[in-house]
């Protein structure tokens, strides 16, 4: 009997299981097995998650404007991992424990991350809420739509519902907008703050 697993004879996963294998080892290399690591790996989590909600978004304003957001997003990505890879260069990471730093920057920068991560999972959140919202109007206005064809001149009777309505309605996809982009802006703010943080003490050795 094999000790090893067996890879299915289909190139396809074959070539799928060895380059996900080299990925891991690199990431080891690279990032460690300690904070730098979770760090990187946390963010990249709230990214792919912001992309799988942004598939499901159907509203053409909401994805119109959802989807520039994710591409500034994934553009932090790199930016996240040469942090995490230079901070494991000063100070390699293999536990749950911050290495030790002159002034503590790196517990600075550890902090940064977190929170860059933390924002990043809040704002797939905002985009699920948006995409909920954006649902809830659309249904909203068809209902409406159908209601007119079946009441007759239900708009001139003086009722004046649906007029009060409209507005605070269609404000719905904006306001998720408004909520991604604020959102994405706190993310980028706290990746940048975390490199400045790197910048700032670049002469210290890894252990000073």
């Amino acid at each position: 009997m094999d000790c090893c697993p067996r890879v299915a004879d289909r190139k396809g996963v074959s070539v799928g299981f060895f380059s996900d294998y080299r990925a891991t080892r690199r990431d080891e290399r690279e990032l460690g097995e300690g904070v730098w690591r979770r760090a990187h790996d946390r963010f990249k989590r709230g990214l792919d998650r912001y992309h799988q909600i942004l598939e499901s978004v159907r509203d053409p304003e909401l994805r119109a404007a959802a989807v520039p957001v994710a591409n500034d997003l994934a553009d932090l990505l790199p930016r996240v991992r040469a942090v995490c890879m230079e901070a494991h260069v000063r100070a390699p990471s293999r536990s749950q424990d911050i290495p030790h730093s002159t002034d503590g920057y790196l517990s600075d920068v550890h902090r940064q991350l977190s929170r860059a991560g933390n924002s990043m999972a809040q704002a797939a959140e905002a985009l699920t809420m948006a995409r909920f919202a954006a649902g809830s109007h659309a249904h909203s206005s068809a209902s409406g739509v159908a209601g007119e064809g079946t009441s007759g001149l239900v708009g001139e009777s003086g009722c004046g519902g649906d007029a009060a309505g409209s507005p605070e309605q269609l404000s719905a996809p904006s306001q998720g907008v408004s909520a991604i982009r604020r959102r994405s802006t706190v993310v980028t703010e706290y990746v940048t703050a975390a490199e400045r943080l790197l910048g700032e003490h670049a002469e210290h050795s890894p252990q000073d």
